[in-house]
């Protein structure tokens, strides 16, 4: 199922039917093991969520008024454990719209009949009361931790085995534990749900959309050259201090590098970063900056897209993802990347042109570039060639009459 942008964000089409939503979920399913087999995970994931939002209010008590993104995180909580629910109840082939229509049963302000709900918004009040309670929502989330691990419980006594009935009235518990709670944090369903397919959509789309790119519109030598081949090479200098030279067509490019730290780990080679960034994302200011090819036709964008703050920050993205990885021998067995470093990615680069790039995209940009900095690691010099219509970065060994 595909929604466009303004169909995610908005009421477009009317409330996201619960059956779609759960054809989504089974779609977006990353895991090996399908229908109840892989029910486990599932189960795993809601109680997590579910302890992410009790995490969030307890932030949201500590902090008060500095936690500014308790909103946007409570929506991504809700969000994330409708996933987990409505995938739960498709693996027991249980219709989520029926579950629905049985949780708000008796809750007052929607008709209990099956034709009456379709969408999240029917298992909604049309309005929320004017005050958010913290008690009463504490209270809610406690019992919504208690329905989730009881449903777990079951699951582990094999309960659930020969008996889906079971298993429907523990996800209606939950489920209605949930409505109640989103109501009581004021968190219109519809909207989590749609939040959470593009969510879904950044990190693992049904098809995969390249951007036009930024440079795009602009004089050619404003505009990276769609195809470059760099080289590394790791020199002993005069001072006997061993850098990572690079260079395009025989010019030397930006400064020659040591670690800049007391413990040796190679970031010497860290402009492989900037070059994967720049053929994967077609953006990299830092790559720009070195290669003289500012956007200085428009003062805005020279200033703010291509100035310092944008370069630090790119080198800041840089050196936090490096930490990361030499922790996880540089993402070597790595075939997707935590979905929160991709997360605090996107908070860096908010307000810039980049901020509009989906996770995929920035995921794939990260384990080409160690990819490639793994191999220069290993043979401490080679040729990179960059493609950046066809968004590839290639590396390839410095034979030696080159």
């Amino acid at each position: 199922m595909n929604l466009t942008r303004s169909q995610v964000h908005s009421s477009e089409g009317g409330s996201l039917r619960l059956d779609v939503y759960q054809n989504f979920t089974a779609i977006s399913d990353r895991s090996d093991s399908p229908g109840m087999g892989g029910l486990d995970f599932v189960l795993l994931g809601l109680f997590g969520e579910v302890g992410s939002l009790l995490s969030a209010l307890k932030k949201k008590k500590r902090d008060k008024d500095a936690y500014a993104t308790y909103e946007d995180s409570v929506l991504e909580e809700i969000g994330d454990a409708l996933w987990y629910l409505a995938n739960a109840a498709g693996r027991g082939r249980l219709s989520l719209e029926e579950l629905g229509r049985r949780a708000v049963q008796g809750q007052g302000y929607s008709a209990p009949s099956a034709s009456s709900i379709q969408g999240f918004a029917d298992l909604q009040p049309t309005h929320f009361s004017p005050e958010l309670q913290e008690a009463p929502l504490e209270a809610c989330l406690i019992q919504l931790a208690a329905k989730t691990g009881a449903l777990l419980d079951s699951f582990a006594a094999g309960k659930f085995e020969q008996n889906l009935d079971r298993f429907a009235a523990d996800l209606i518990d939950v489920f209605r534990s949930l409505i109640q709670a989103a109501n009581l944090a004021h968190v219109p369903l519809d909207l989590a749900a749609r939040l959470n397919i593009a969510k879904s959509e950044g990190r693992w789309p049904q098809e995969k959309i390249w951007a036009p790119a930024f440079d795009e519109g602009f004089p050619e030598n404003e505009r990276f050259p769609r195809k470059m081949s760099f080289r590394f090479d790791e020199i002993v200098e005069n001072d006997g201090r061993t850098r990572v030279r690079l260079s395009r067509d025989g010019a030397v490019i930006g400064d020659k590098l040591t670690d800049n730290r007391w413990r040796e780990d190679d970031y010497r080679f860290h402009d492989i970063f900037h070059l994967a960034h720049a053929a994967i994302l077609g953006w990299s200011p830092t790559l720009r900056s070195m290669l003289r090819a500012k956007r200085k036709s428009n003062q805005l964008v020279d200033e703010n897209e291509d100035g310092a703050r944008a370069n630090l920050i790119e080198e800041g993205i840089a050196s936090w993802v490096f930490n990361h990885a030499e922790r996880a021998k540089f993402f070597r067995s790595t075939p997707s990347l935590d979905f929160n470093i991709l997360k605090t990615i996107k908070d860096f680069v908010q307000g810039y042109e980049v901020q509009t790039l989906p996770a995929w995209q920035w995921e794939l940009a990260i384990l080409e570039g160690f990819k490639a900095f793994r191999l220069l690691k290993e043979h401490r010099r080679g040729i990179v060639d960059l493609d950046l219509d066809a968004h590839t970065l290639t590396f390839r060994l410095v034979h030696s009459e080159e």
